[in-house]
């Protein structure tokens, strides 16, 4: 992570409570563990693909939805932990299917351990995933993050379809930036809402329980607005991502400038080019055969000042995500605003 990154967490978690850091610890050594016991070569790989790092945007946007103070819940480490597996495992898939050397800066699994090990990787990560909410003995979590599964692999199958088209409309690609990128955010705020409505239901049982309705409904609002709010920003994150591999460096993203375009995805900085540029409305994606050749075409992609457009797109989404927040505990608020704010710095 970036020092700019890091200073956004350090943020995030003054803002929500020192307990914060305690509980990403937890969520990093269950994930650690849980990755291990099933073999030393696919163990070795799925412990690496977990130990690799990252933002772990999706467990923080667990415990912050949950509205709860922030304490080591078995329920809300499950949540976490199973949101992040997931999000690990299409890493490693989407590797497979593009041929990807690098992640992070690192070796992929695909690149180490060949396909076969990499797809059983992938499976693993997918099958702990559901085992940890399967645990907590509720089947709402569990039916959360399938709805959340089956929308990324629609999104992988449009990308699919949509590979080598420069004639990919803006629509076309936000719909699979949701897909494949912002129900995952979308989950964790539902996963988190859903586990703060539990505790506050456990808190009920000996109250008075004759606006159950009432509560219910509140509740229910409350999970959809969060909900929005990660869809938002995972809209966002998506779109700044994209522009990052237009701008690189490789060194910062961890694989080859125009990534994208190397293996015929087609994403929102070229789709703002082409209107600009015609001679890239009409670029044979497929000739593109080195890393010197993308990041030629990613030179003329900056030179219309597409960037600058995407870029602007993805900030009214994120202004749009937090003003779809409903009136929250000060910490809660404030600490959900600085992770949309943070989604924003890291690319700035």
């Amino acid at each position: 992570m970036t020092a700019q990154g890091t200073a956004s967490v350090h943020a995030v978690v003054a803002a929500a409570g020192a307990d914060t850091s305690v509980v990403m610890r937890e969520v990093e050594e269950r994930m650690a563990g849980l990755a291990s016991g099933h073999g030393h070569v696919l163990g070795h790989h799925a412990r690496s693909m977990v130990s690799a790092g990252g933002k772990r945007l999706r467990p923080l946007l667990v415990f912050l939805a949950s509205g709860v103070p922030v304490a080591p819940t078995a329920k809300l480490i499950r949540a976490a932990v199973a949101v992040e597996l997931i999000h690990a495992a299409t890493l490693v898939h989407d590797d497979v299917l593009d041929g990807s050397s690098l992640r992070r800066g690192r070796p992929t699994v695909v690149a180490s351990g060949g396909r076969l090990m990499a797809t059983a990787t992938g499976d693993l990560l997918f099958a702990r995933a559901f085992a940890e909410l399967a645990a907590g003995g509720s089947a709402e979590p569990v039916r959360i993050l399938s709805r959340a599964v089956s929308a990324l692999a629609a999104g992988e199958l449009m990308q699919r379809d949509d590979a080598w088209d420069v004639s990919v409309s803006v629509e076309r690609y936000l719909e699979r930036c949701r897909l494949k990128t912002a129900v995952l955010f979308r989950a964790a705020c539902e996963l988190g809402a859903e586990a703060g409505q539990r505790a506050g239901l456990d808190g009920d049982r000996d109250g008075d329980a004759r606006d159950g309705d009432g509560r219910n409904g509140r509740r229910a609002a409350l999970a959809d607005n969060l909900g929005d709010f990660g869809e938002s920003i995972g809209l966002a994150f998506q779109l700044l991502d994209d522009i990052l591999d237009v701008t690189g460096p490789p060194e910062r993203t961890g694989k080859p400038r125009g990534a994208d375009l190397l293996d015929g995805t087609v994403t929102l900085p070229l789709i703002e080019a082409r209107e600009r540029d015609p001679s890239l409305a009409k670029l044979d994606l497929r000739s593109l055969r080195t890393a010197e050749a993308a990041a030629s075409v990613c030179d003329r992609i900056a030179a219309t000042g597409a960037l600058e457009l995407a870029r602007e797109r993805a900030l009214e989404m994120v202004v749009e995500a937090k003003a779809t927040l409903p009136a929250l505990p000060e910490f809660q608020q404030s600490a959900l605003e600085l992770v949309a704010d943070g989604v924003v710095e890291r690319y700035s």
